[in-house]
């Protein structure tokens, strides 16, 4: 132990127990992934004296413009956990399809990673924080090739999940299930040191992210939550304050510390939403939960939908437990009034005898 304070590896080392099933894997594999974030810490440090920001000319799966970091920040993760031979297949937010991880120790790996190697890319031209979000998993099937079935699992399968923000400092915060803990770089060591030990998020919050640019393509109970949001209101410390950034990590790990919710919800242009169920909301959500918090759709647990596909879309209400509850009621309300009208709607039209509805 350096100085009294204890490192990543030591934490890791100390919480194997937890884990008896695993044989040291699970410990190697958030060893590497800490090891490939220090990697790409450090170009996000000098982005701006090295030819490294900026887009690379090409788009990913989503037909998002890949920037160059995103593209090392890629290859960087996709190597360490490569070379250790506890992983399996890692599927990734810059990969259309599954990386298999081709060697004989790799193929009887027991885990598989999700991970989105650079959130929040289009903010490093200037400057603000982005992040790495990761997920882990046991794989399904037990030898051989793994396959798309065994990353298509609930976020209640995840087994450890975290996420690492690149900011004023660099922290590392992850969950094996039994609570969140917060590691912070010390560059004059070169080690995450615990800084941040079991951290909780408030069950009431005074923040609320939301990108409001989107305002007019929002459903009507989530611009019913804005309005709610804004009015004043000294019984319940409203207005609240409204705090975007742009990075999912930078946002949420602001309102873990200091109370609050994050809303990525549908619009008219993406229905589905925009997020990424399993290798963004997902690994938030698991975080969130187990700091005392709450993660949603709006309408149902994020942790329990079933992925359909790799590159799935969700909608997502995520934060301090209150907030998030008082969202979900403005949802249901809302969605149950327009279902009402539509309904009263279909009747008037039916009474008139016009079939189909208008055109």
């Amino acid at each position: 132990m350096v100085c009294g304070v204890k490192t990543l590896g030591q934490f890791i080392i100390e919480k194997q127990a937890d884990f008896p099933y695993a044989k040291g894997e699970l410990s190697r594999l958030l060893r590497d992934i800490g090891i490939a974030a220090k990697i790409v810490n450090r170009e996000i440090n000098k982005a701006g004296l090295v030819d490294i920001l900026g887009d690379m000319g090409t788009t990913n799966i989503q037909g998002e413009e890949q920037k160059k970091l995103d593209v090392y920040a890629d290859k960087q993760f996709i190597a360490a956990l490569t070379s250790g031979g506890e992983c399996c297949m890692v599927a990734t937010e810059e990969e259309d399809e599954i990386i298999h991880i081709e060697s004989p120790v790799s193929n009887n790996a027991k885990y598989i990673v999700c991970i989105d190697p650079l959130d929040g890319s289009s903010n490093t031209d200037v400057n603000v924080a982005v992040g790495t979000i990761f997920s882990i998993y046991r794989r399904k099937s037990t030898n051989g090739k793994a396959s798309l079935t065994d990353v298509l699992q609930k976020g209640t399968e995840q087994v450890a999940a975290g996420y690492v923000i690149y900011g004023s400092s660099t922290m590392m915060v992850y969950t094996t299930g039994k609570g969140v803990n917060g590691f912070t770089l010390d560059p004059s060591i070169g080690e995450f040191c615990l800084s941040h030990p079991q951290m909780k998020i408030p069950e009431e919050g005074y923040l609320y992210s939301v990108n409001e640019g989107n305002y007019v393509h929002f459903p009507e109970g989530v611009k019913k939550y804005i309005k709610y949001c804004q009015v004043e209101d000294e019984a319940t410390h409203r207005p609240y304050t409204s705090r975007y950034i742009g990075s999912m990590v930078g946002d949420i790990h602001r309102n873990l510390i200091k109370g609050g919710i994050y809303i990525y919800p549908t619009t008219s242009r993406s229905p589905n939403g925009k997020l990424r169920l399993l290798y963004e909301c997902n690994p938030m959500a698991f975080i969130i939960e187990q700091a005392g918090g709450k993660a949603s759709t709006g309408f149902e647990r994020i942790l329990d939908i079933v992925p359909a596909e790799l590159h799935q879309r969700v909608p997502i209400f995520i934060g301090s437990r209150k907030m998030v509850e008082k969202a979900e009621e403005m949802m249901l309300l809302h969605t149950a009034k327009s279902i009402s009208i539509d309904a009263h709607v279909a009747a008037k039209l039916e009474d008139l005898n016009v079939i189909g509805g208008i055109d």
